[in-house]
């Protein structure tokens, strides 16, 4: 492996700019600049710029939504463990796997570790959606695993908005792609690629099911607490009232960050098979 040792500079310049107008715009906090130097630098230099550039478009899609509508969410915040600054812990859950992708692409070139890379970023983008637009859905999510109506903002509901939040998500990380690799062979002076346009249904099937992955997740093994004091479910282990809370299901070490990760390795692992199975396809 021989390192680029400009590029990573520059994924490290760029990195550092993105974190800081996201700590400017309250998208991140201050460790949450830190997470976003890391992933950022081992993507832009170890994986290339058009890896860094999807990364880019799913941090400023994602930081839009979450504050689209944000008065109307502002009530939900209690159940979630975390507020809309992405700390330390969020930027590795959802870029973490992704920069795990590059440094192994770094050292084989392996074509499926870049559809790895893209089905994983389709995954976070597609539960990000998923998450800030159905929880405005007009109806009450279902729980997945049982149909059963539950509260807004719940962890493992769906929505019929939130299914087409996902969708589109992994759908627009698909759709960035083509014209990235056209601008960075324009900007090297080099003729266009034939591009992959596979990638985009690639995105959408594998977004979706990583974020139903997440679903589900969130429906039986997450951690769940409950808080006596206000008689609410909530992500979190002391509510924002003060009091307390305690576990009602789930495994107490699976938070939502860890399901983030885990969600976004099993739709790497869904586009990967894809691809795969494409490539191996006969004719």
């Amino acid at each position: 492996m021989t390192l680029n040792v400009p590029r990573i500079l520059g994924g490290l310049f760029l990195s550092g700019l993105i974190g800081w107008a996201g700590y400017r715009k309250e998208s991140l906090s201050a460790s949450g600049v830190l997470g976003a130097i890391i992933v950022g630098t081992l993507i832009f230099g170890l994986g290339g710029w058009v890896w860094g550039l999807v990364l880019i478009a799913f941090f400023v899609s994602s930081s839009f939504l979450s504050r689209y509508r944000q008065a109307d969410k502002e009530d939900l915040a209690e159940k979630f463990a975390k507020g809309h600054r992405r700390d330390l812990g969020q930027a590795l859950a959802n870029g973490g796997w992704g920069a795990v992708l590059a440094v192994l692409y770094a050292f084989s070139r392996n074509p499926l570790l870049w559809v790895a890379f893209v089905g994983a970023m389709a995954t976070v983008n597609a539960d990000t959606w998923a998450t800030e637009l159905g929880v405005l859905n007009s109806a009450p999510p279902r729980l997945l695993t049982t149909g059963q109506r539950v509260p807004v903002g719940s962890s493992g509901g769906v929505s019929t908005l939130g299914t087409l939040a996902a969708l589109a998500g992994g759908l627009f990380i698909g759709m960035v792609v083509p014209p990235l690799e056209w601008a960075t062979a324009l900007w090297r002076h080099q003729s266009l690629p034939w591009v992959d346009l596979w990638l985009i249904p690639v995105a959408v099937v594998s977004g979706l099911v990583g974020s139903f992955f997440d679903s589900l997740l969130g429906a039986t093994a997450q951690a769940i607490y409950y808080c006596d004091a206000c008689q609410k479910e909530t992500e979190r282990t002391l509510h924002r009232c003060g009091a307390p809370t305690r576990r009602i299901r789930g495994w107490h070490w699976l938070d939502n960050d860890l399901v983030n990760l885990l969600s976004s390795i099993v739709g790497s692992l869904t586009a990967t098979l894809i691809a795969w199975a494409w490539w191996q396809w006969p004719g």
